[in-house]
């Protein structure tokens, strides 16, 4: 069960500070930063490309950068995931937060998906991959599938959502989530996450972290 302890400050580590409009700018950007330095958010998550300046903003803060690989479609060569990651890292990124190949999933490639997600995982050289499943696009049984295959795949949380699907997260898919992988992987709910009430209701569903764009509205309770 979530408890507060000292107003919203434990909410907020829970709470990657997210940006990835594609009409993002460097000012917006800059303002992302300042917000998860002040409020004490795990990280801040961006497009590949404000890595660079995320990691210089953000040096020494306390706050993780996190970028995304294969976004948003994760169609991309596995190759390609797997240089997008090496170079993220390189230029600052500590967490990787991958879409799975959602298609080739559905199509029964489950040897294909679990060499792209370890391509990637070996990429990140020790930081953590989250794997994004888009679960708006997947069966109950195909979320719990997709999340033991990623974790045995070596990804360190399951994600539900880019937050450019049919529809984000859900307590149910966190629950589903959840009990598939247990205590070895982590669970990232986002998509759709807006309010105070939302973030808690993840959180007890089995979250341990929250993508979201409204993450101060959800520590002020606004």
């Amino acid at each position: 069960m979530f408890t507060e302890i000292g107003g919203f400050v434990e909410l907020a580590k829970y709470i990657d500070h997210t940006l990835l409009k594609p009409q993002a700018a460097p000012l917006d950007i800059d303002r992302l930063c300042a917000e998860a330095a002040e409020y004490g958010f795990a990280a801040v998550c961006v497009n590949p490309v404000y890595v660079p300046l995320c990691a210089r903003l953000l040096d020494g803060r306390g706050v993780a950068v996190a970028t995304v690989v294969g976004f948003p479609l994760g169609a991309n060569a596995a190759v390609t995931k797997a240089r997008e990651a090496s170079l993220a890292v390189e230029q600052g990124a500590g967490e990787i937060d991958m879409v799975m190949a959602v298609g080739l999933f559905k199509g029964g490639e489950q040897g294909a998906v679990s060499d792209d997600i370890a391509g990637v995982v070996e990429a990140a050289a020790g930081r953590p991959v989250k794997v994004i499943l888009e679960t708006s696009l997947l069966s109950e049984e195909e979320i719990a599938r997709a999340s033991r295959l990623a974790a045995d795949a070596g990804a360190a949380f399951v994600k539900t959502s880019t937050g450019f699907g049919s529809r984000g997260a859900s307590v149910e898919d966190v629950r589903i989530m959840k009990e598939a992988v247990g205590e070895g992987c982590l669970v990232k709910a986002s998509g759709g996450i807006r309010t105070r009430e939302d973030a808690i209701a993840m959180i007890e569903a089995g979250a341990a972290r929250i993508g979201t764009s409204a993450g101060v509205a959800i520590v002020r309770g606004s």
